[in-house]
């Protein structure tokens, strides 16, 4: 209920409106929305809804994300028709941050992508050529894209439509039946319904995924590979950092 509260209050002074006049737009008494945003109670369904409308916000985003670490509302992006709210994180210096997304949570990445608590866990870095865009990092698992390796890392931004992929480029997708992927794709979208996987190591053959199976497209930025000698060694030596902090935590964890 705290969430959905603090958002009516800071969608409301967004649009520079006081109690009286978004009560009186919602067709509601001032004194029951100063009740949601004083905590004191929480909107019913109906009102969601309402809220969601004049708003134009998800009611999944009103419930389940704190709007007001959201950097700009417009970064609410639209796939298979559900509205996914990927906030642009800023640190300090209002730099853009990247998620980065650790080898051991990408297995529970398929559970959590829309999951807002999940991805706010994400350590992140920054990257001075990232901008305009929404940007997540995720780890190479096998051998199927050489040169990269595993424990190496992939920078990708966020492709908002299926139809937007361009043949033979690089891709991380995350797919029902295989989680997250790293492949070359080819878009017959338009006459099979489907996205071509190939794998730029031959011993794999190339396969077909249908588009409804298909949950997130990023496409390739940069990678951050450790046998790189040109990768940045601050890029490089954050990722480092960050998942040896998460390998104490573990061990503390497991001390508890």
């Amino acid at each position: 209920m705290k969430k959905i509260c603090k958002n009516i209050a800071h969608l409301r002074h967004l649009r520079g409106l006081s109690q009286e006049a978004l009560a009186e737009e919602l067709g509601i008494t001032r004194s029951r929305l100063s009740s949601w945003e004083e905590h004191r109670a929480a909107p019913p369904i109906d009102m969601l809804i309402e809220l969601s409308d004049y708003f134009h916000i998800s009611v999944d985003s009103l419930v389940k994300i704190d709007l007001t670490k959201v950097n700009d509302l417009r970064d609410l992006l639209k796939i298979g028709g559900n509205r996914i709210l990927f906030p642009v994180m800023v640190d300090q210096d209002q730099n853009d941050l990247i998620e980065l997304v650790p080898l051991k949570a990408s297995a529970g990445y398929l559970d959590g992508y829309a999951d807002a608590e999940f991805i706010e866990q994400l350590p992140r870095i920054s990257l001075p050529y990232a901008t305009h865009g929404k940007y997540r990092g995720f780890p190479i698992k096998g051998d199927s894209m050489p040169p990269l390796t595993e424990g190496a890392y992939v920078i990708g931004t966020y492709v908002e439509q299926l139809d937007d992929i361009k043949d033979g480029n690089t891709y991380i997708v995350l797919t029902q039946n295989d989680g997250l992927v790293y492949k070359r794709l080819y878009n017959t979208l338009d006459n099979t319904g489907t996205v071509q996987f190939h794998s730029d190591n031959k011993a794999y053959l190339p396969y077909e995924v249908k588009a409804e199976d298909i949950f997130e497209v990023w496409s390739f930025v940069c990678s951050i590979n450790p046998t790189d000698v040109q990768v940045s060694d601050l890029i490089y030596t954050a990722i480092q950092d960050i998942q040896m902090k998460l390998g104490e935590r573990e061990l503390q964890a497991g001390k508890a």
